[in-house]
């Protein structure tokens, strides 16, 4: 441990995920000195985002926009990409049409308008970014890709976090390894430290201010089936084993105002066979299952049970992880056939990738062990109802279904070329919905809506963004934005701290 008992710091960043290490580096570029904590082992920081694959959403003019950001492509590279524009009025149109406009308009007003500059800031201090191959597809030479998240970050979250670090180093702050925050330490009223478990000791951490960033509980069973309900016990667990809620309970138990969709999360339809609990060593979000909308999700009854192509994955993935969670043995089969198993994502074809094969539609459903009758009715009602007209995986082609429940609205091809394929998955949970109430300068509010003095937030952490679903990449924009105001935010606090206490 480089620091001395009871010294003080101008800012302590609990947490060292995105958000966390946004955090940081805000505070410190803004002249204070920062402490960051991390529960765990320094073999397993970085948190949740450590484990993404690194997609982020942001507003952005046009393709040319994107070349501050991609400065390893040319002109000539530029050239050869179509993609549509997506403005902040599309990125807000897409947070309130997901979570059917609950989302708290201050905050969402916020991420949007603050997310190009955002990413500008990331860039500055050593992200790399390029382009998110699984958001493009050929089109005679020219790669065409979906709107609102064709970029991610270089070598995903791995990459992500390694240059945060790195630009951490190089301002000197100093990361406290094996450091569990229990609780705030509060003086007339106002933040004054944390109350830190170091080797199985108890110590305060004087601090002007404290920044929490430290994720929400999706890694706490017992919270999980006390909000999100029973069946989320035996969730699999897509990030860091170490947000178990921490931070929430801290935050609360000073004052903080609960707020957002407690009962909702952020899930993913996963490989059956992940593991139960973020593993480090195959970290890169290698286990999500995302191409169903180009096919068909059947549960243990050989029964569809939602409509797969309603919308591009983006906008769905997250609800219809959970809808797998509620299916018999939490478990589906997404099904394609060959004309579509060229179009798969990239994660299809890894060797962690659990795929089954068959020759013909009979076959596959006794390898995966439906109920046979149920499945080659499902199937052939489905085929039944697949309607004309042109097949577009880059827009909503209106090519779906009529007659059946659930439908499939777009992207509907006849299952019917061999040989067929299918993927046993079923649900991963990655972060929770509900927080503690933030204002748009990620200062924590307490019941009354005002600023508890030195308390600020980030990440997951804050409540009121998603609710009960959220746009695919948005959570990643908004730890990094919500994360780099809070770090300024504590910084200019303390900045004041001395005039703040002589009140």
């Amino acid at each position: 441990m480089n620091r001395k008992d009871n010294q003080k710091f101008d800012v302590v960043v609990v947490g060292t995920g995105n958000a966390a290490l946004c955090s940081a580096i805000a505070a410190k570029e803004n002249g204070v000195n920062v402490l960051v904590l991390e529960r765990g082992p320094k073999e397993k920081r970085g948190g949740n985002s450590f484990f993404t694959d690194g997609a982020i959403r942001f507003a952005y003019h046009d393709k040319h926009a994107l070349k501050p950001i991609l400065t390893q492509l040319t002109s000539e590279d530029f050239d050869k990409i179509s993609m549509p524009e997506y403005q902040e009025t599309d990125f807000l149109q897409d947070i309130m049409a997901v979570t059917e406009g609950k989302s708290d308009p201050e905050l969402s007003k916020q991420l949007v308008e603050k997310s190009y500059e955002t990413i500008e800031w990331m860039k500055q201090q050593g992200v790399g970014f390029e382009l998110n191959e699984n958001q493009s597809f050929d089109n005679n030479g020219v790669r065409q890709f979906w709107g609102g998240l064709p970029v991610k970050t270089y070598r995903k979250g791995i990459g992500l976090v390694e240059a945060l670090f790195q630009k951490l180093e190089m301002l000197d702050v100093e990361i406290q390894y094996d450091s569990r925050a229990l609780q705030l330490e509060i003086e007339n009223n106002k933040v004054s430290g944390v109350i830190v478990e170091e080797n199985g000791l108890r110590k305060k951490i004087p601090a002007k201010a404290v920044v929490l960033a430290c994720g929400g509980f999706e890694a706490n069973k017992e919270k999980r089936i006390k909000y999100l309900g029973e069946e989320w016990g035996e969730a699999i667990v897509r990030g860091s084993e170490f947000n178990t809620g921490d931070g929430l309970d801290m935050a609360i138990e000073a004052g903080a105002q609960p707020y957002g969709d407690w009962s909702s999360c952020h899930a993913h339809t996963t490989d059956f066979q992940a593991p139960k609990v973020g593993d480090y060593k195959k970290p890169g979000d290698i286990y999500k299952k995302s191409s169903y909308p180009l096919g068909l999700i059947v549960n243990a009854n050989g029964e569809r049970f939602v409509d797969e192509g309603a919308d591009f994955r983006n906008y769905t993935y997250a609800k219809y992880g959970k809808e797998t969670l509620r299916q018999p043995e939490q478990k589906a089969f997404q099904v394609f056939d060959n004309q579509v198993r060229p179009l798969l994502r990239a994660e299809y074809n890894l060797e962690e990738a659990t795929c089954i094969k068959a020759d013909s539609i009979e076959k596959l459903a006794e390898k995966i062990g439906v109920d046979k009758n149920k499945f080659l009715e499902t199937i052939r009602d489905y085929n039944d109802a697949v309607q004309d007209g042109e097949y577009n995986p880059a827009i909503k082609d209106g090519k779906g279904t009529k007659g059946i429940t659930p439908p499939k609205s777009n992207w509907a091809l006849s299952f019917q070329q061999a040989p067929f394929y299918a993927y046993p998955v079923t649900c991963g949970i990655t972060f929770t919905f509900g927080g503690i109430q933030a204002n748009k300068h990620s200062k924590v509010l307490d019941e009354n809506q005002n600023p508890i003095p030195g308390l600020f937030a980030a990440g997951e952490m804050i409540g009121g963004l998603f609710y009960g679903n959220y746009p695919g990449g948005s959570g990643l924009m908004s730890g990094a934005v919500f994360g780099k105001l809070a770090g300024e935010s504590a910084a200019s606090y303390a900045e004041q701290f001395d005039e703040v206490i002589s009140k």
